[in-house]
């Protein structure tokens, strides 16, 4: 008997030791699934702000320019709150598709490491509270947010079968990150920065598609996505090189003709930068295969992330020392 309770207090403390280890990998799990590295293109919320530092900030009260720096961050957190929800949502719907795939078959509720009633509760507790701290922001920002959540679920059930719309739809959600950014600091900015922010979007939308086919194959409907039967590498190909040309054209042109920049077109200086940024994700694209995970490309690629800050960093110093 004493053998036997020793036993059970083997295995009890076995068990005691393993439920921590478990809830700690069911979180690590669920962090996964939210999938923060794509927070990355809630900083589009951000460009409003850059673009009319000009306006935005005054020596006399350099406090009023951090204020709205701050509203901007808030919404950047809601907005990665409401991300992360749609995300859990669109594994929770493709969870069967992505077991078949070589790369996502490991994402956390496909694998099975994230227990789909969980994977649930959290997707809801992150849609509802980012969508209510929305309105906190302002009524404006928060029927943004709501049009960006409804546009996003829309997409995970339904757009993303359809072609052509599947990419339209994930460009509108580029834009209306840019749209709620100028909207929660009370900022008009020019219908260019909408204009090249969606061009942009479809750019990187085709290019994730075309990577998405060329990796896949034959059986990239089966192993990918239903949409891409209806996709060859031809037609991606021009489109990608339709859209990155309106891209460029487009930038070019709103360096010297939107109203709020400096009048001497200073700004013109940094289509270099654009060009370059375009250039050498289209390299990565073509050369590299890296189009299926842009995020990873804005992250890790040295290049890419010293053409952004330079790029950033160049429309700063052109509105604040050219303001008008």
């Amino acid at each position: 008997m004493a053998m036997a309770l020793e036993r059970g207090a083997e295995v009890s403390g076995s068990e005691g030791r393993r439920g921590p280890a478990a809830a700690l990998a069911m979180l690590r799990a669920l962090a996964l699934a939210a999938r923060p590295q794509q927070w990355t293109k809630n900083a589009l919320l951000y460009f409003a702000f850059f673009f009319t530092i000009n306006e935005q900030w005054s020596p006399a009260d350099p406090g009023g320019a951090a204020a709205l720096l701050g509203r901007v961050t808030l919404g950047f957190l809601v907005f990665c709150l409401l991300s992360s929800a749609v995300y859990l949502v669109n594994d929770l719907v493709d969870a069967s598709r992505d077991r078949q795939h070589l790369r996502k078959r490991h994402r956390p509720i496909a694998s099975g490491a994230l227990p789909v009633p969980l994977a649930v509760g959290t997707a809801a507790l992150l849609g509802t509270g980012g969508a209510a701290l929305s309105f906190l922001l302002g009524p404006w920002f928060g029927g943004v947010a709501l049009l960006y959540l409804a546009l996003t679920l829309a997409y995970s059930f339904a757009l993303k079968r359809a072609v052509l719309l599947d990419v339209m739809a994930l460009s509108a959600g580029y834009v209306l990150r840019a749209v709620a950014g100028a909207v929660v600091i009370s900022a008009p900015v020019s219908p260019w920065l909408y204009v090249i922010t969606s061009l942009g979007a479809l750019l990187i939308g085709f290019a994730k598609r075309r990577s998405e086919l060329a990796l896949a194959g034959a059986d990239a409907a089966l192993a990918q996505r239903e949409a891409l039967k209806d996709y060859s590498l031809p037609l991606l190909d021009q489109l990608i090189a339709l859209v990155s040309a309106a891209t460029l054209i487009a930038y070019s042109l709103y360096t010297f003709t939107a109203p709020n920049l400096p009048g001497n077109h200073a700004m013109m200086l940094t289509i270099p930068l654009v060009a370059y940024g375009l250039f050498r994700y289209l390299y990565l694209v073509y050369h590299r295969n890296r189009g299926e995970a842009p995020e990873d490309i804005l992250l890790r690629d040295g290049p890419i992330l010293a053409a952004v800050a330079l790029w950033l960093g160049a429309i700063v110093a052109v509105l604040l020392v050219f303001r008008q």
